[in-house]
């Protein structure tokens, strides 16, 4: 890929690799709307792993390869779909694209240690080539690898070994650079502190209560960090006729066996209450979704950072969340956050009271694509670029 040329600066190139639409995440998303923002500020590429790990290993294995997103890359994004897992023949043909684009910054999404391998020689070949290395960290490493010893450990290692090819990182909070600078050695490799940018292709037209009620929404994989069953248990302590005021709504996918949350539901005293939505839902089905809540609530256990919390954001709901990792430090930077202690039902209970003073109002979204284009560009861009963010 090769750049304009602009006086004595030339434009920038970037190339994205992260998840593609196969194996569907919150990632998948992430890297689509960052590429789009980035090709405002530089010839843009996207290598994307296609094909994520053994479909059989996959906790949303049947839904793979069906697409339940409306979102696809800008056409000024060049894109490769896609590296496999197990490389042959996929990999020599995304090396071969990377020879082409000869970008000066890979920008690798980071968030399970299924992509370790391929991170690894993508870096290698691309450092080789003159580019920077930059990894943007979602999480270190994901909750269910890290409850596997053997899957643990070998991230852990991998991660270890690509650091060392690594000119510079990203993280979404203060919190989770702390974790990194802890947890291994980064020498004066820089760190960029920036937060995710919005997920405003989720926005939605609010649809009016038919009955008054307040409409809470719990979205997103059905985890056991993400401490659905918490708030299930503060709905219950909810009396009769509060309840009558409120409605809940769970929407997610459930991963790792983690049913107790649901079975909560069937026991609730207020399970006329409660409506479940057990899958992953399309993008269309999420905006109808979002469109008759009027708030939030993530009573996450622990978490770096969340998709729903900006979906959210977008359409300006009041959100309850817990002050964990690095969430919480996101959540301060938006007027509609009603802050809660994780594992608290007590205090999940008191901000669920307290909703009705904060629905009905409309929260200004703090976030940017192009704070992340900008800290992509300082971190990776080589001394010849200097000037080129003004």
């Amino acid at each position: 890929m090769s750049g304009s040329m602009s006086g004595s600066v030339r434009r920038p190139s970037v190339c994205v690799v992260g998840p593609g639409w196969r194996f569907t995440s919150g990632i998948s998303h992430f890297t689509c709307l960052l590429a789009a923002a980035m090709a405002d500020h530089a010839d843009t590429s996207v290598l994307l792993i296609r094909r994520l790990l053994p479909r059989f290993c996959y906790p949303g294995r049947a839904r793979v390869g069906v697409r339940v997103t409306t979102l696809d890359h800008d056409p000024r994004v060049t894109v490769y779909d896609g590296i496999d897992w197990f490389w042959i023949p996929s990999l020599f043909r995304a090396i071969h694209r990377l020879r082409e684009w000869t970008p000066d910054t890979l920008l690798l999404q980071w968030w399970t240690g299924t992509v370790a391998h391929t991170y690894l020689v993508l870096a290698v070949l691309a450092r080789r080539r003159g580019a920077r290395i930059v990894i943007e960290f979602h999480e270190i490493q994901d909750t269910g690898e890290a409850r596997i010893p053997l899957v643990s450990a070998y991230t852990r290692l991998m991660l270890r070994v690509l650091l060392r090819h690594v000119d510079g990182l990203i993280a979404h909070s203060e919190h989770d650079r702390d974790v990194l600078a802890r947890s291994h050695e980064l020498g004066d490799r820089p760190i960029e502190v920036v937060a995710h940018g919005p997920f405003g292709h989720y926005r939605a037209e609010p649809v009016p209560s038919g009955d008054g009620a307040i409409r809470l929404l719990f979205f997103g994989l059905i985890r056991p960090y993400k401490g659905l069953g918490h708030l299930v248990a503060a709905f219950d302590r909810l009396t009769a006729e509060e309840a009558s005021r409120y409605r809940l709504t769970i929407v997610g996918e459930t991963w790792e066996g983690h049913t107790e949350p649901l079975e909560m539901v069937a026991r609730s005293p207020h399970r006329d209450r409660i409506t479940v939505v057990n899958r992953y839902v399309t993008d269309d089905e999420a905006i109808g979704h979002f469109s008759r809540a009027d708030a939030l609530v993530l009573p996450y256990l622990r978490s770096s950072a969340s998709g729903p919390l900006h979906i959210a954001m977008s359409n300006g709901l009041p959100v309850i969340v817990s002050e964990v990792g690095g969430l919480a430090e996101v959540a301060r930077t938006y007027l509609g956050s009603l802050i809660v202690p994780p594992a608290d039902e007590d205090a999940l209970l008191a901000a669920i009271r307290r909703l009705p003073d904060h629905v009905g109002r409309t929260y200004p979204d703090p976030h940017s694509w192009q704070d992340n284009v900008k800290a992509v560009l300082r971190c990776g861009r080589p001394a010849h670029l200097t000037g080129v963010l003004g």
